[in-house]
């Protein structure tokens, strides 16, 4: 199975991609497995991000959805959270920025009055075919919105998570087999399963669990508009299961890790890859 040949300029928007992605928005039902629950997610207007505050919301929390620019795509997310009657919130803003992290935590806790779930998910990616061509502005870009927006979100949010809360952070099967065309993408997904295994040892004894998951090749709006056409047609095609993921397939893993049923899940990370084996 493989996906028509197309290019978008980055970051990427949902409304043009072909096929749309499914994101859960028709199959996803809530059984209440995180009712009450305050929730952040950044990158949250599409992809997995997406599909995480959908599931979210139909398992009864609040969600706050962080995003770099995409309005219409966040309005998107939002409508179906409020759908789910559930409070939205819309922070939009560069993760790059240090004190903007800090923003999306205080809106949180100025409207939610705590946070229980923090899903750090935003990422960039760009393909490069060798290291010369590998600009300093993108590799700084990378692992300042892959791992410095991590940190900055994680050290602002645990003052304000009690025990039973839950961080999730977004690997990638490249972290342990990374493409190579990935290289600075694929580094910073290890150093995000690194952390998460890290501040699961260091914030346990305060009852805050700490995981990753680790998808494989997902369709979403990063790969269009940072792979080339050619790419984009086979993405997916080398996994055993021969073909790309969909974001709904995700959703169901972090409600999983957010819900009071993985108390005893800290310091895991979950291959959602299509077979392809994670380390």
């Amino acid at each position: 199975m493989s996906q028509p040949r197309q290019h978008q300029e980055p970051p990427g928007r949902t409304s043009l991609m072909d096929p749309t992605p499914d994101h859960g928005e028709q199959s996803y039902q809530g059984t209440g497995r995180l009712t009450g629950k305050k929730t952040v997610i950044t990158g949250a207007d599409s992809g997995i991000g997406r599909a995480v505050a959908i599931a979210f919301a139909r398992e009864g929390a609040d969600v706050l959805i962080s995003y770099l620019s995409e309005d219409d795509d966040a309005r998107e997310t939002a409508k179906w959270v409020e759908q789910a009657s559930r409070r939205a919130l819309l922070v939009r803003g560069d993760p790059t920025d240090p004190a903007h992290c800090r923003a999306v935590v205080d809106r949180a806790v100025q409207e939610f009055g705590r946070i229980d779930v923090l899903v750090t998910n935003a990422a960039f990616q760009m393909t490069y075919e060798s290291l010369e061509e590998i600009p300093d502005d993108d590799w700084d870009r990378t692992v300042a919105t892959n791992l410095g927006a991590f940190f900055h979100l994680a050290k602002a949010a645990v003052p304000h998570m009690r025990e039973g809360a839950s961080i999730i952070g977004s690997s990638s099967v490249n972290s342990d087999t990374p493409n190579p065309t990935l290289m600075p993408y694929a580094m910073t997904k290890a150093g995000i399963a690194n952390m998460c295994a890290s501040l699961a040892q260091l914030l346990g004894p305060r009852g805050i669990r700490v995981n990753s998951v680790a998808p494989g090749p997902i369709w979403t709006p990063l790969i269009p508009s940072t792979m080339s056409p050619e790419k984009v047609e086979k993405f997916g095609s080398n996994t055993p299961l021969g073909r790309v993921g969909q974001p709904a397939e995700l959703a169901p893993v972090y409600v999983m890790l957010a819900s009071d049923e993985a108390s005893y899940v800290s310091g895991a990370r979950v291959a959602v890859t299509g077979g392809r084996p994670i380390l």
